[in-house]
């Protein structure tokens, strides 16, 4: 592990950043996030059956938040592991116009260790990107869904709109999981979950079990479609209530 490693650290840069329409992104403090990105790759691989888009929203106030996400996540790895696993992409926004796509990875630990090596800055929210290289990732190989995890919506409704239709069109359900209230961010969210056929849900980060729950069972989804939220449906009222949301037989 440690040669591996070694090797790692004089790898190029392995991680991406999304462009927008014509603006490069601003740069970042990218030299940690870079270095273990390349060591994840060398490590893990991408074995998993289903495939999961990770987008998470890193502007300033989000910090606890994602500090919650970080510890939370290795329970859609776990929910998956009988069905084949899971492989997950991280993207995230933060800044002016910085948004960022990690490789494909394929363990708990792995996911882990970027997101602790990410820091939430201010900024505005850049979904339409996150639904953008979403549908540009389903074009090439298919993406079982999209999960985003935020709390408020900067843009233009009827460009994130356009944008979650084509995302739709490939297959690709987004499940948004809304931290608080914001009526203006529910709004959206609740118009990209329809277009995609997905599923917009609330929690309150001061009962984080709550996002948990909503994780498994897009993990679930992701691995294995309705067949996979319907095998977690047996145990948990968190999947039971999104397969109902999903229609129970799409």
């Amino acid at each position: 592990m440690e040669e591996k490693l070694r090797h790692a650290r004089e790898a190029s840069i392995s991680d991406k950043s999304i462009t927008g329409k014509g603006k490069p992104p601003v740069a970042s403090r990218a030299a940690d996030v870079d270095l273990f990105l390349s060591q994840a790759n060398a490590i893990t691989g991408t074995t998993g059956k289903g495939r999961l888009i990770f987008a998470l929203d890193a502007t300033l106030s989000r910090q606890p938040t994602w500090d919650i996400a970080c510890r939370l996540q290795a329970e859609m790895f776990d929910v998956t592991a009988a069905q084949g696993g899971l492989s997950i992409q991280l993207v995230y926004f933060r800044g002016l116009n910085e948004c960022r796509a990690s490789q494909w990875l394929a363990n708990a630990a792995a996911l882990k260790g970027l997101m602790e090596r990410i820091d939430c800055r201010g900024g505005q929210t850049q979904i339409e990107r996150v639904l953008d290289h979403t549908a540009a990732q389903a074009a090439k190989a298919r993406v079982g869904a999209l999960v985003f995890v935020g709390d408020a919506m900067e843009e233009n409704i009827d460009a994130l709109c356009q944008s979650a239709g084509k995302l739709g069109l490939l297959g690709v359900k987004a499940f948004l999981f809304q931290e608080g209230q914001d009526p203006v961010a529910g709004q959206a969210f609740g118009e990209i979950a329809r277009l995609t056929g997905g599923v917009h849900e609330r929690f309150d980060l001061r009962a984080p079990q709550s996002l948990a729950g909503l994780l498994r069972a897009a993990a679930a989804y992701a691995s294995d479609g309705v067949a996979g939220l319907t095998r977690l449906a047996g145990d948990e009222p968190t999947a039971r209530r999104l397969l109902v949301s999903l229609g129970g037989a799409r």
